[in-house]
């Protein structure tokens, strides 16, 4: 095996996943830099793959900016070190970007071992346009913070992609039902393991399905982008011809775009059109 460092994907649930290339690369590592040593070590144990011989360095939110020179002085001196998170891929929401980056900026390569991602599998499995989707993250615990992220993207034409917890769901879901209105919803949990789960459709149904089912594991929201169906459906010039009528341009828009899901741009446009005419 060629020394360097490499980005390597691990299973998000099910052990089969894994690739034959990252489980020779584990097997041959000098180096493993993960985020929790128990959990790689267990990792490896499924795997049959001995580890006693191995040197594990630590890389997480609060040591990656060390520990990544450490890292890259280790690649430097002749060593396979290969970098994992607890399951899916680096860097995904989970360490490595500094590290990635500061191997840029000191000219010293790596590969990625391409594997499993949650984003990818959620968008897969939720029957929402995949054609051009964006992934927001983590969506914040505290309500203010979840309802401003919420509005700043409420106006992007493509599906949003997050990363939530199951105990915040169903508030993350109420919130989102009144910013993302006639928008559909997909909620994708516990991919690849035994209780499998993905809700698609009306917010209504999916909050009444996790009122009924309390949610658990590891969740992925997602949430459709703007239906042409809906501004076929409505005459949106006569709805914005009266709000028009009773207040201010940008607060017009604004409604319309609340109301009935549609593109900012576009209503925008045709407001300063109807006044214009006016």
């Amino acid at each position: 095996m060629k020394k360097g460092l490499y980005i390597v994907a691990t299973p998000i649930g099910n052990i089969s996943d894994i690739s034959e290339r990252a489980k020779e690369l584990l097997s041959q590592a000098d180096v493993l830099a993960c985020e929790d040593t128990r959990v790689t070590k267990k990792l490896m144990g499924l795997l049959n793959i001995p580890y006693t011989d191995k040197k594990f360095i630590p890389l997480h939110d609060h040591n990656e900016l060390e520990n990544a020179q450490k890292i890259i002085d280790m690649v430097n001196q002749g060593m396979c070190v290969v970098q994992i998170s607890d399951a899916g891929s680096p860097l995904i929401s989970d360490p490595g970007y500094k590290l990635v980056r500061m191997c840029h900026e000191q000219n010293v390569p790596f590969a990625v071992v391409p594997g499993c991602c949650a984003i990818i599998c959620a968008l897969q499995m939720s029957g929402l346009p995949t054609n051009r989707f964006m992934f927001a993250g983590f969506i914040p615990n505290k309500d203010k913070a979840r309802e401003d992220l919420f509005k700043e993207l409420c106006n992007i034409d493509t599906t949003l992609v997050f990363y939530e917890t199951s105990p915040r769901l169903l508030k993350t879901l109420k919130t989102a039902a009144v910013i993302f209105k006639n928008r559909e919803f997909s909620v994708a949990r516990e991919i690849t393991k035994v209780y499998e789960e993905c809700q698609t459709g009306a917010p209504e149904d999916i909050i009444k399905h996790f009122e009924n089912n309390p949610p658990k594991g590891e969740i992925v929201f997602m949430i459709a982008p703007p239906s042409e169906k809906i501004s076929a459906d409505i005459d949106v010039e006569e709805i914005l011809l009266q709000k028009l009528q009773n207040m201010p341009l940008k607060t017009a828009v604004t409604d319309m775009v609340k109301e009935y899901g549609l593109n900012k741009n576009e209503v925008y446009r045709l407001a300063i059109k109807l006044k214009n005419e006016s």
